[in-house]
């Protein structure tokens, strides 16, 4: 027989630690916020220097949530452990893990550098790795847990009229990394997903200058509109929570149609 309160026992992160990279803004910075109105006590980790990271807290505070920073860099294996070592300090475990950190730029293939494409690499495929490792480690000791990835789209489709190989292949890589990782640790109770965003209203998508792009972004999308953040956290949390307790190696898109066409 079903309890009456099922369904919130299902999505509830109550009493459940998370930590999050990519918080001081955007998907991240909302997913942070999310995984705290839904119970959890929350490490927030970023590279921001905008003080992003310190109002994440201050949201989560302000709702009634447990949160604390470190300003840490995700090519850094050493800063994410230093990281994770902060959450079994301040509340003893690890159980969620939501790796959001990530740059996005544009260049011809023709006209890339190996820098510009390396430092792209470096952060949203190695960090994703060094992430995963380092969150891994600590889950471990706390019996398993679920970790969640942010790609892309552009991990599966090649967008219209934006010539970024190197970010299509990084998203590409945390898509399988994310499938891989979830085989390799499925006898350690360490799940494994990866969430795979269509076009998303980011500060950085909604800049003035970025206005005729974003035109562009919503005419090719069938929902005809780009996603909020806010749209991000629901399959987060779903992720994350026991409603997906049988759901590893999955990539969820979250597109509002567009691999669809």
């Amino acid at each position: 027989m079903i309890a009456k309160d099922f369904a919130q026992q299902l999505f509830s992160l109550k009493d459940r630690v998370a930590f999050v990279t990519g918080a001081g803004s955007g998907i991240g910075q909302t997913i942070a916020w999310g995984f705290a109105s839904a119970g959890a006590r929350v490490v927030c980790f970023d590279l921001r220097d905008d003080g992003g990271l310190a109002d994440t807290v201050k949201h989560i505070e302000a709702i009634g949530g447990e949160a604390c920073l470190f300003t840490g860099d995700v090519r850094k294996l050493s800063d994410l452990r230093e990281a994770v070592k902060l959450a079994k300090q301040q509340y003893g475990r690890l159980d969620v893990a939501l790796n959001a950190a990530g740059i996005a730029n544009a260049n011809p293939a023709l006209e890339m550098d190996t820098e510009q494409w390396q430092r792209v690499i470096d952060i949203n495929l190695t960090g994703v790795w060094n992430s995963c490792k380092a969150e891994a480690e600590l889950m471990l000791e706390s019996g398993g847990g679920s970790i969640i990835n942010i790609a892309s789209m552009s991990g599966v489709i090649v967008n219209r009229g934006l010539e970024q190989a190197h970010y299509n292949c990084s998203k590409a890589g945390v898509i399988h990394l994310s499938k891989s990782l979830a085989m390799e640790w499925v006898d350690k109770h360490i799940r494994v997903n990866s969430i795979s965003p269509g076009y998303t209203a980011t500060p950085m998508n909604t800049r003035p200058e970025m206005v005729h792009q974003t035109q562009a972004f919503e005419s090719q999308t069938p929902m005809q509109r780009m996603a909020s953040v806010q749209e991000m956290a629901g399959p987060a949390i779903f992720l994350a929570s026991d409603a997906s307790s049988f759901c590893t190696g999955v990539d969820l898109l979250v597109d509002g149609g567009f691999a669809c066409w």
